[in-house]
């Protein structure tokens, strides 16, 4: 008989402890991703910078690139500093926008990304999306995934708690977005990936149920593996939508219609997907994700990341425009600003104060 199977991309190495930025140089040459050790390290003028000086004694073979911001002209421009630099591999090292730029940059000039995060705001540290400001806003670009995830848990707990935070809400959103995959697939009879489903599933329920808080080292493993198998769900099915339903709509919809006042990405999403379980009837499930998002100290209502309820209503009619063909509870029930009104209404009071 045939053996029947198929080969999931994902990292080779991911490495998820407390002082892990210090062995970087042995994991990479240990697993001949970097043997030679001439790296291209592109790194933030915040916090890769200032990791730069415990780093570089164990990278003697490395060039170091500072990285201005967050942009696609910005990636742009380091991959053509990287190019003909003869690397073995590029490391990212820095917050989420610095990562994006050197996966877009690592790609585009052919080399693999090894991504060494200093906090865990978003799934996107693992994902194969690259999210860079251009001339139109804002594009996700598609790249192979990074052949290495180093996380030290000591980098991740002195970073700033609201980025760490933000990364709760983006986890436990999985649980919302899975659901609308669900929807899709009943209604629309969209196929779903069943590994990709349980992957991003379990990912956000691990996060949600788990007692801890953003000071243990037990949660924020939790949370970093939670991330990082959520990256890999989406390379397994192929795009964003083991993670992104209802509540990241939502959020997209923050993004465009107040971009000078949006919250951050998983503080947006933690609010979309409380409000989106409440829409698809799940009130309990609702009830305990604000809950949980509230312990962690996340937003649950509008007014809590300084936007009215009127703000809100308009944003939750327009996200489904933010992203056309994907089927959420939101497409389901084709709401209206009066309709959405009442049922915020109901929201606040389900969910306490």
């Amino acid at each position: 008989m045939p053996v029947l199977t198929r080969l999931i991309p994902s990292p080779v190495v991911v490495d998820i402890r407390a002082g892990a930025l210090d062995d970087l140089g042995c994991v990479l040459a240990d697993e001949r991703i970097s043997h030679s050790g001439k790296l291209a390290v592109a790194v933030s003028g915040g916090s890769g910078a200032r990791l730069r000086e415990r780093v570089a004694p164990s990278l003697p073979g490395a060039d170091w690139f500072e990285v201005g911001g967050g942009t696609l002209d910005d990636a742009i421009k380091l991959a053509g500093a990287m190019k003909g630099g003869h690397y073995d591999a590029v490391v990212g090292l820095g917050g989420g926008k610095i990562i994006d730029c050197a996966k877009f940059a690592a790609a585009r000039v052919g080399l693999p990304l090894v991504a060494v995060p200093t906090n865990l705001a978003h799934d996107g540290l693992c994902s194969p999306v690259a999210t860079l400001d251009n001339d139109a806003g804002r594009g996700s670009y598609g790249v192979p995934n990074p052949i290495a995830v180093v996380i030290d848990l000591d980098v991740i707990r002195a970073a700033p708690a609201r980025f760490v935070r933000a990364g709760i809400g983006d986890a436990v959103s999985n649980v919302s977005a899975i659901a609308d995959w669900e929807l899709a697939n009943r209604v629309k009879g969209e196929r779903i990936d069943g590994l990709a489903a349980a992957m991003a599933r379990q990912a956000g329920e691990a996060v949600l149920r788990h007692p801890g808080g953003i000071g243990d080292n037990d949660f924020l493993q939790v949370l970093a593996e939670g991330l990082v198998l959520t990256g890999i769900a989406m390379s397994v099915s192929g795009d964003s939508r083991p993670a992104s339903g209802a509540c990241h709509e939502i959020n997209h919809a923050f993004d465009l219609l107040y971009p000078t006042r949006a919250a951050a990405h998983g503080e947006q999403c933690g609010l979309g997907a409380a409000f989106a379980m409440y829409l698809r009837g799940a009130h309990e499930e609702s009830a305990h994700m604000a809950e949980v998002l509230r312990r962690h100290g996340l937003p649950v209502l509008p007014e809590e990341i300084g936007f009215t309820p009127q703000e809100f209503f308009r944003a939750v009619e327009y996200a489904p425009q933010t992203r056309p063909g994907r089927y959420t509870i939101l497409e389901h029930l084709d709401l209206k600003t009066d309709q959405i009104k009442d049922l915020y209404a109901d929201y606040v009071k389900a969910i306490g104060s």
